[in-house]
Parts: structure tokens; C-alpha cells; sequence
């Protein structure tokens, strides 16, 4: 892999432009995450909030037609998704997929060894995932469980955090994780997004939501609001304190 510039920004996407059979859905979005940034990406649905997330781990499902994606100085945009992953990018779906016949202890050992280029072994894996499993409460027996098989809307998306624990990535998109979740399951949501940024504090989040509860939570260094395929306005928290009051109305064109 190609050496990294110190001083490049962590993620940086210029005049991205994609499309998903044959429609444009984001039309030139620019955007900036250094190390270490907690980042919230805000816009009513349909705006492409998720197409931007996708995009940026390389669903295929989605085409750049212009622009580039530069992770730590390297254009990206072209690369696979495995490649981005093993790289240090990480998506977290606003709606994780059940995989049948697969324990949760062997996907999280499968997909760290991928991650870190070495094999790691089943008691190194489960030793960390109880521990965090008991920061996310999650119960135990979930380890042996097929992966999301079962698991109501909550405990897949700690699952989800689960994963950007154990994979200990650079960049964390996470594509509504807050969605669907009770108070409750938000605030074990949310603290366990911080404790991974305290463990790791280099790491960039770029947060996908179209609410503010997890904000108030997870308060972040910049807010961008996407609207219709663009991003219209940045700004800090006080932003989504404005949306939450006047809604995305006034940001339309």
C-alpha cells in the first residue's frame, strides 16, 4: 500500500458525484474529517445521507461519475470494499444484515484477522468481546448466536458497535445507528461510540443521523446538513440546535 502523508486530512471528499441506476443522488458534495473529529452528517430522508455512507466503503451498488474520496492522503475512490476495510474504514448499516450459520465469535474472529492481516486466535477474540459486550449489554450468549440472527433492532446495533471495537478502525461512518433505538438503548449506544474514542482517540466518526437526541449525547466538533445531494451548510453544535428548531425546510433551495 502507498505511504501516507502526516499532515493529510483524514478523510477528504472533493466534488463527489454519484448515482445509483441511472439517477444522480449526490450532486458534488466536499468534506473534511481530521483525525480524532467527531463529525455529524444531518438531512431529511432521502437527502443521500446513506448513499454518502455506502459510498464511502464502496458498496457497488452506487457509481462515482465525478469527484474523488481521500483517506489519509490516498485517493480511495476507486478502491474495494475489502481494501477500505483493511485499511481502517468502517460502516456500521442503519440496517444490519443477518448472516445464517455464522456465530458472532467467528465473524468478529474472521473479519479481525482480515483487518489486522494476522490471524487471531478464538481466545484473544472472545476475552476482548466479553469485555465489551458488558460495556455494550449485551448478554454473553449473543457470542455464539448466528450473526443479527434474531437480534431485535437495539441489539444489532450494538452489535454494530461491537464491531468498530473489536476492528479498532481510523474512520467510523455510522450510517444511523440511532435509529429505531429507545432512550435506553441509545445512551449504551452512544457510550460505547465514546469509549471506543477514548481507547482510540486518533479515531475520526462521521456520524449519519437525521436527529438530535444522540447529538446531545455524542456532541460533535462539526455538523454538515445534506440536502437534495448537496451539502448546504457546516457548522458546529449550535447547528443542529437550529435544525432541530426550524427544520430543513429553510435549507432547501
Amino acid at each position: 500500500m502507498p505511504s501516507v502523508s502526516p499532515a493529510a486530512p483524514l478523510l477528504e471528499i472533493e466534488g463527489l458525484r454519484v448515482g445509483a441506476e441511472g439517477v444522480e443522488i449526490l450532486r458534488g458534495v466536499d468534506l473534511t474529517v481530521a483525525e480524532g473529529e467527531l463529525h455529524a452528517l444531518m438531512g431529511p430522508n432521502g437527502s443521500g445521507k446513506s448513499t454518502l455512507a455506502n459510498t464511502l466503503l464502496g458498496n457497488p451498488a452506487y457509481q462515482v461519475t465525478a469527484g474523488s474520496i481521500r483517506f489519509r492522503g490516498e485517493d480511495v475512490t476507486s478502491w474495494p470494499t475489502d481494501v477500505r476495510a483493511k485499511a481502517g474504514m468502517f460502516l456500521a448499516f442503519q440496517y444490519p444484515e443477518a448472516i445464517t450459520g455464522v456465530p458472532v465469535l467467528q465473524f468478529l474472529r474472521q473479519a479481525a484477522s482480515a483487518r489486522f492481516g494476522e490471524d487471531r486466535s478464538v481466545l484473544e477474540i472472545r476475552l476482548t468481546m466479553l469485555e465489551w459486550m458488558e460495556r455494550l449489554g449485551i448478554d454473553p450468549a449473543f457470542g455464539e448466536r448466528p450473526l443479527n440472527e434474531g437480534f431485535s433492532g437495539g441489539e444489532k446495533k450494538r452489535n454494530e458497535i461491537l464491531q468498530m471495537a473489536l476492528l479498532e478502525p481510523t474512520l467510523a461512518v455510522l450510517d444511523e445507528t440511532d435509529s429505531g433505538l429507545d432512550i435506553d438503548a441509545l445512551g449504551v449506544v452512544a457510550r460505547g461510540v465514546q469509549a471506543v474514542r477514548e481507547q482510540r482517540p486518533a479515531t475520526g466518526v462521521l456520524l449519519v443521523t437525521h436527529y438530535t437526541r444522540i447529538l446531545e449525547l455524542l456532541r460533535p466538533d462539526v455538523v454538515h446538513v445534506l440536502v437534495d445531494g448537496e451539502v448546504v451548510d457546516h457548522g458546529g453544535p449550535e447547528l443542529a440546535t437550529r435544525l432541530e428548531a426550524e427544520g430543513f425546510d429553510a435549507w432547501r433551495r
